[in-house]
């Protein structure tokens, strides 16, 4: 059997604690509030702060915040001082990129035709976008939100624009009130969750770990994807590229979500065993009617209107099951 570390029997107490226990109230602003002394400084340590994250979720009122630190745009060690002063630094680099972007955007179109199909691809997505809530009210600005975008692929090498992005941005707009706060969160969740959403970075390894999980814990269900259900998850791309975005019934179920991605609790890279809980939805009707690789993927897009909280606790009972047995170097070294 595989000997944990402390830190990572810790993670497996958690994830059967979350199992097990009726999900306490998410922490509201007058918890989050007593969280800090008052210079501003923590005075819980981030573990306890992530752990109860994972277990409870964020009220909407604490969520712009929380995500700061969880993010890294600010620093868990900062005082309320220091952060005035990085959102007034954020701003300002925000506003100098911004003015950068004009100055060199006649050379971009004419020197780069990458830059003018992105920008293309970026109109045409946004144009499809549904901006309206259930009364109709607009919920976003489309402008800012193109030059977000377009400002994020000029300065980001790593993670160029894909389709998905658009719908990414759009919930964190929606979610804080400036326009350089919804570009550099963005750009920090990129980096907090490893660019496991890019598809030329972390996609691939994550459908490859999603295999080899498969392969671990359930080889009946391995073999079939392996033979008549050939290509299916290799398919399940959109899951990763989207962070499940569309599984799910509300926004409020997405930032949940994403809001323990970030936490990286109970584990590193817990959208794979996200995607493993997905798939085990459709196991039995798979297996049952033997199912194509197409017919899979149409199950597994079926999956909508799902609750996050279910979810992650399915997640973390998976995360519990691979723990109590010797774990492979490869899922190891991924999870671990």
């Amino acid at each position: 059997m595989t000997t944990l570390s402390p830190e990572n029997s810790l993670s497996a107490r958690w994830s059967a604690s979350f199992i097990l226990e009726k999900r306490k109230p998410p922490i509201d602003k007058t918890e989050w509030d007593g969280f800090f002394d008052e210079n501003g400084h923590l005075a819980k340590s981030r573990d306890f702060i992530c752990v109860n994250i994972l277990e409870r979720g964020l009220h909407p009122f604490v969520r712009t915040e929380a995500w700061k630190f969880l993010t890294g745009y600010y620093s868990w060690q900062s005082s309320r001082d220091e952060r005035l002063t990085v959102d007034s630094t954020r701003r300002k680099n925000y506003k100098v990129l911004c003015e950068m972007y004009e100055k060199i955007q006649p050379l971009l179109e004419n020197l780069h035709r990458n830059f003018i199909e992105t920008r293309n691809h970026i109109a045409y997505d946004l144009q499809k976008l549904y901006d309206k809530d259930p009364l109709g009210n607009v919920l976003i600005d489309k402008k800012r939100l193109e030059k977000i975008l377009l400002l994020s692929y000029v300065c980001n090498i790593q993670a160029e624009y894909q389709q998905g992005f658009h719908e990414m941005v759009m919930l964190f707009q929606l979610m804080v009130e400036h326009d350089h706060e919804t570009f550099w969160l963005f750009q920090f969740f990129l980096q907090k969750t490893e660019h496991s959403c890019v598809i030329n970075v972390g996609v691939g390894k994550n459908l490859d770990m999603l295999n080899n999980l498969i392969n671990f814990l359930d080889p009946l269900f391995a073999e079939h994807l392996k033979g008549k259900g050939a290509g299916a998850v290799q398919s399940l791309f959109p899951w990763f590229c989207l962070c499940f975005q569309r599984a799910f019934k509300s926004f409020d179920d997405v930032w949940r979500l994403w809001e323990v991605l970030l936490t990286g609790k109970p584990c590193r890279n817990f959208q794979v065993l996200v995607a493993y809980s997905m798939l085990q939805m459709v196991r039995e009707q798979v297996l049952q009617e033997s199912m194509t690789g197409d017919d899979i993927l149409l199950a597994c897009n079926s999956l909508i209107d799902l609750d996050a909280d279910e979810l992650i606790s399915s997640a973390c009972m998976v995360y519990a099951e691979l723990m109590q047995n010797e774990v492979p170097q490869p899922l190891k070294d991924f999870f671990l």
